[in-house]
């Protein structure tokens, strides 16, 4: 049934790249650990040793394959060879399309490529390059959106375009419970991944406050107020939190540069300075005004309702899908 393996791994169960920092070793090792296809968030400059040590601290929580996200909008070369290197089972890439070169270069290694996109042209492009599988995204999800389309609409278009090729198709956006995942069944995929519910776990990098406004707030918007200097035209999803209702009709030509310090963090092993507007969410070493930080979260944000470890998340999300596809074969 649909809620089998894709990419040899033993569940349909995919854990996004939380960025910048926030699905580090032990978060992805967890949900490998459950079988579930856990992405490491590579570091958005140039840090091949920094990555090669994140690769192999993870291997020290797990002997299950994992993965890394690589955010293509950003340098990522030599990043990329560390990667292979290290023969990590997926490399996923973002936010811009994906090299025939870089996939040939993978596949030499016996890594498996795999895009995340936002419209049925990435689709296509990424099918063309010969990638390994494809995660569509769709409007609700949280973090950064690069697409306008919702999932409902997108996904079964994206599945059609595979047609009988060998490519599962991984649906995202909104998706936080077996729920969820059946209805992305129900329309052509073979997986879901989620990025919300698994930041709300134990395991995550998140900040306390982060997580705890996770289970409280229910309501979400579509903006591009924060980041807009380090990361142009990069519109996002995040919580309607307090701050983000004050500031969220700025002018389009204010951003993070002209503001104040609100926070410190280190991120990746670099120490940074936050100022009021930036795109980084707070991680666990985050201090300041946690409050007036950034905080993603995509549509189904109101539908969790607890911190739980990754690897109940994978459960459930299997166990619950097996349920509901017995009933409705019933």
């Amino acid at each position: 049934m649909g809620w089998r393996g894709i990419l040899g791994f033993e569940y349909g169960i995919v854990q996004a790249p939380l960025g910048p920092d926030i699905s580090g070793p032990e978060l992805v090792a967890a949900v490998a650990n459950a079988g579930g296809l856990g992405l490491l968030r590579c570091p958005d400059w140039e840090a091949p040793d920094y990555v090669r040590e994140l690769i192999r601290k993870t291997r020290t929580l797990t002997d299950k394959p994992f993965g890394i996200g690589v955010v293509l909008a950003f340098p990522y070369e030599e990043n990329v060879k560390a990667i292979l290197d290290e023969k990590v089972a997926v490399l996923q890439v973002y936010w811009g399309d994906c090299p025939r070169e870089l996939v040939v270069e993978a596949h030499n290694a016996s890594v498996k490529v795999v895009p995340q996109v936002g419209s049925i042209e990435a689709a296509r492009q990424a099918i063309d390059v010969g990638v390994d599988g494809i995660i569509v995204q769709g409007r609700e999800a949280g973090g950064h959106v690069i697409g306008q389309e919702g999932l409902i609409s997108l996904l079964p278009r994206v599945v059609d375009l595979v047609g009988d090729k060998d490519i599962p198709i991984i649906a995202a956006g909104g998706i936080v419970d077996s729920r969820g995942y059946v209805a992305a069944m129900a329309l052509g995929a073979r997986g879901v991944c989620l990025g919300t519910r698994f930041l709300a776990t134990l395991e995550s990098y998140a900040h306390p406050l982060y997580k705890k406004r996770l289970i409280e707030m229910e309501k979400t918007e579509y903006t591009n107020i924060f980041g807009r200097a380090r990361w142009p035209n990069a519109p996002q999803r995040v919580l309607q939190t307090p701050f983000f209702n004050d500031w969220k009709s700025i002018p389009d030509d204010e951003n993070e540069l002209n503001q104040p310090v609100i926070g410190h963090s280190t991120i990746h092993g670099k120490e940074v300075v936050i100022r009021k507007l930036a795109g980084s969410i707070p991680n666990l070493t985050a201090t300041g005004d946690i409050e007036s930080m950034a905080m993603y979260a995509g549509q189904g944000v109101g539908l969790i309702h607890d911190i739980i470890p990754a690897g109940e998340v994978v459960m459930q999300l299997v166990e619950g899908a097996q349920i509901l596809i017995e009933k409705l074969t019933v």
